[in-house]
Formats: structure tokens, sequence, C-alpha cells
């Protein structure tokens, strides 16, 4: 199944929720998503008031072509179900969220029960625990989720696995979550490069995630968008490759035969699939001007 979602997730940006002035700035980041974060990123003492700063943000500014996502806090604390009874609230006054991200996401369950408190807006789910990744596949397949993050800080901490270059301890759950999502057409996340002032690492980590498949990046900092995006986005050559490989196809099929070469390489229906959305994906990034 093709994901179906249309707009781009390269970058894919952490905001606190109860940073006023990081709020306001973000209304000219150039990332295609936000995550309003009232979880890990808000102190326990801040919790009510990121709430409401948050609420009311979201029904007063204009984050244009960014995709508005509010990660709540889990429904095993004391402030989720408030949150999630809080934002169905505040979308029936008119703020604008595009999804709900839901912390610790381990079975289909913790969906449904966050599902019944607020309704009319895609869930996402976050992919940090062990009991998750083996429940990957109905996760995915649950019929309000759209997406999916990995939280490969908070799974590292509960395999207690070390940091290497390669994320070789990650490999598992990386790969269990992408298997499950492309296989239902969701949206998948790669989780976040702490070291923010690491470029080269960042560009390393963000084209092994781009290799294996994930359609952007979760970031802590601005500083983290251009290699983000740049490496999440389809190249020149890219890009060329898809375009002479469409009319080198539809030239054979003209001609009654069933592939066509290009570059010593056969060219069949399925590359033309993704050489397609390699175009499609090009053309979106240039809509929103980024």
């Amino acid at each position: 199944m093709e994901n179906q979602m249309a707009r781009p997730t390269r970058s894919v940006l952490y905001i606190p929720g109860s940073k006023a002035r990081a709020l306001e700035k973000a209304t000219g980041l150039a990332c295609d998503a936000i995550i309003f974060d009232l979880e890990d990123a808000v102190a326990i003492d801040e919790k009510l008031a990121a709430r409401a700063l948050l609420a009311k943000t979201l029904r007063e500014v204009d984050y244009g072509p960014r995709m508005t996502i509010v990660r709540v806090n889990g429904l095993d604390t004391e402030w989720g179900r408030a949150d999630l009874l809080a934002f169905a609230e505040a979308i029936r006054a008119g703020a604008r969220v595009d999804a709900i991200l839901i912390p610790k996401v381990s079975a289909p369950a913790d969906l449904d029960r966050a599902g019944d408190l607020i309704q009319g807006v895609p869930l996402w789910a976050m992919m940090e625990t062990a009991q998750g990744m083996l429940n990957a596949g109905a996760i995915a397949a649950h019929p309000r989720l759209e997406g999916m993050v990995m939280g490969t800080n908070d799974l590292a901490k509960e395999l207690g696995s070390r940091f290497r270059p390669d994320r070789l301890p990650m490999q598992a759950g990386l790969g269990l979550c992408l298997l499950a999502a492309k296989a239902q057409g969701k949206i998948i996340i790669d989780g976040v490069y702490n070291a923010f002032k690491d470029d080269e690492g960042l560009a390393q980590e963000c084209e092994q995630g781009r290799d294996m498949g994930f359609d952007g990046k979760t970031l802590i900092h601005p500083a983290q968008l251009e290699v983000c995006n740049a490496a999440f986005a389809p190249s020149e050559d890219e890009i060329a490759l898809a375009q002479r490989q469409i009319e080198a196809f539809e030239a054979a099929k003209a001609a009654g035969q069933g592939v066509a070469v290009v570059d010593g390489k056969i060219v069949e229906n399925l590359h033309i699939v993704t050489a397609r959305q390699i175009l499609a994906k090009a053309e979106a990034i240039a809509a929103i001007g980024s």
C-alpha cells in the first residue's frame, strides 16, 4: 500500500508547548511539521500553563503549510486525559490541530483509549517501547492512525543499549516499525539526533534513515533543519533520472514493449511507480517553498 500523504514530512521539529517565544518563532522556520510538545519538553510545574498556552496559540496563530501535531501526556499520567479533552474543545473552538501524537504506544488499545476522548483528528503514535516494537503491525493497522514516530531515546533506555553511529541496537525496532507503517500506507518518522551541533553526524544518520525508507526525521533544534531537509528531499540527480525513466518507459510502451532501458538498467512498471513518487515529492516540496 502506498503512502497517501501528499504533504512533505522531511523535517519534524519538536517545540516545547510551554515556551511562548519558541511558539512564535516556529511560524518562520523551514520545517515541514511541528510537534508541539506537552510531554517530555515541559516541566511538571508548567504542565497546566503549557496546555492553556498551546491551545490558545493554535487558535490564534497561523503556521502556514507546516503540519501541526500536538504531543499530549500519556493517559497513565495525571495530565493525559485532561490534555486530550482540552484539545478536543480547542479544535471545536477553531484551533488548527492536524494530528494528536500519543506517547509510548505499546498496543492498539492505547490508541483506542485516546481516540475515545478526542474525535475528528488523526492520531499518531510514539513508537518507543519494546512492546510497541513487537505490536507494530497491529498499531499501524489501527483505523485512526495516520503516522508513527520513532522514540529512539526512550527505546534505548528500555533496551539498555549503547549509542553507536550505525545504530545497530536500533535496527530491529526501526525495521519492524518501518515494515508495519509501509504495509499500511502510514507516515513514519525517524527518531532524533541528540548532538544538535554535529552536522556531519546528523547528515550520516539522516542518510541512513532515508536509505531505510523513513519519510523524515524528528529534530530537537532549528539548526538541524537545513541538513535534514536536504537529506530527505529528492536530489537533482534523482529527479532527472526519474524523468528519464518515465520518458523511456512511455516510449517503450508506445512501441509495444513492456520494459525500457535507462543507463544500462532495466526499467519496469515498478520503477515508474517510484519515479512518479519522487517527482510528486519534489513538486510538493517546491509548492511549500523550502
